[in-house]
């Protein structure tokens, strides 16, 4: 189906599980990463045997690598991800800037594009989180996510051959995750701290939920967004969640990997210094189930297990 693909911020977490699946799925396709290796790390891509490109991505001239007709697909994770950096103009301009060049060089193309947006555009109220509610973004971050869309809109707009696909990803864990360090997933953090004997330190009293959704469904949403997306919609754009739609607390979490671990590690309450930590985060999953045909196949048990298995937690 594909003969070239492109992923923006391929060696990232969730850009190399992308890229080694669609090799093992499209293994005649050439693919082509573009990552400035800020977050991202060489390791996640051992076994791939496509191209990469080292640059920053708002700055590339994308011409001198590619012929915009060449291309089938495009995935743009690439992004800045840590939700703590507040710098506004180091988020803004790398995060948006970096999207308006990949919209230009494909306008008027029948490229399938697919982004990485973020549940965090929902704002920090509590409840389930649907297509089509107000965006009320908490920090820099969520609110360039909210520019992506909003510019892949008007692009849409303006190229009615073109179509694009937005996934507004929620807590997403699995392997490749090792290297974001302190930006990695609660569950990748608790369990080492278990590894080391030491109790999982949680926010009091550890009855926060979470929408957790392993990576591999992720993959599955992403793939499916340049595919069953691609097969039926032209000249409009289609946003839609990327997660279990199953909330989960931290305490779950601590018994899931006490029960893998084969440990008995009581949590240790600690005070929540983040006036805006959300206390809730639900997909809802109607639109993503009835456009992307797909819904999730891992719940956190599940998803937990796979991930020890893996050899990465």
């Amino acid at each position: 189906m594909f003969n070239n693909i492109i992923i923006t911020g391929g060696a990232g977490f969730i850009g190399s599980n992308l890229a080694l699946t669609l090799q093992e799925q499209f293994p005649a396709a050439g693919i082509s990463i573009i990552d400035d290796f800020r977050s991202g790390s060489f390791n996640n891509l051992e076994g791939f045997k496509g191209d990469v490109i080292a640059a920053e991505l708002s700055g590339i001239d994308l011409s001198h690598y590619f012929a915009p007709d060449k291309i089938d697909a495009v995935f743009h994770l690439a992004s800045i991800t840590d939700t703590t950096e507040h710098n506004q103009l180091l988020q803004v301009h790398d995060n948006v800037e970096s999207w308006r060049n990949l919209l230009q060089f494909f306008a008027g193309q029948k490229t399938r594009l697919v982004f990485a947006s973020s549940a965090a555009t929902y704002g920090i109220a509590a409840g389930i989180n649907r297509i089509g509610q107000s965006q009320k973004p908490a920090n820099v971050y969520a609110f360039s996510k909210v520019l992506l869309e909003n510019l892949a809109r008007q692009y849409a707009r303006e190229n009615r051959d073109q179509w694009m696909v937005g996934l507004r990803y929620f807590n997403v864990y699995g392997p490749r995750e090792t290297h974001k360090n302190a930006t990695s997933s609660m569950i990748y953090q608790l369990a080492q701290q278990m590894r080391q004997g030491k109790r999982p330190r949680i926010f009091k009293n550890g009855e926060q939920k979470r929408d957790f959704v392993y990576v591999k469904d992720i993959i599955n949403y992403t793939i499916a967004a340049a595919t069953v997306m691609g097969a039926r919609q032209t000249g409009e754009i289609g946003i839609y969640n990327g997660g279990s739609g199953e909330p989960r607390s931290f305490n779950d979490i601590v018994t899931n990997l006490n029960r893998v671990l084969q440990t008995d590690l009581q949590p240790e309450y600690i005070d929540n210094p983040y006036s805006f930590y959300q206390p809730h985060t639900e997909a809802d999953l109607q639109e993503t189930k009835k456009h992307l045909e797909m819904g999730p196949q891992y719940s956190l048990e599940s998803g937990i297990d796979d991930y020890l298995t893996s050899g990465w937690l």
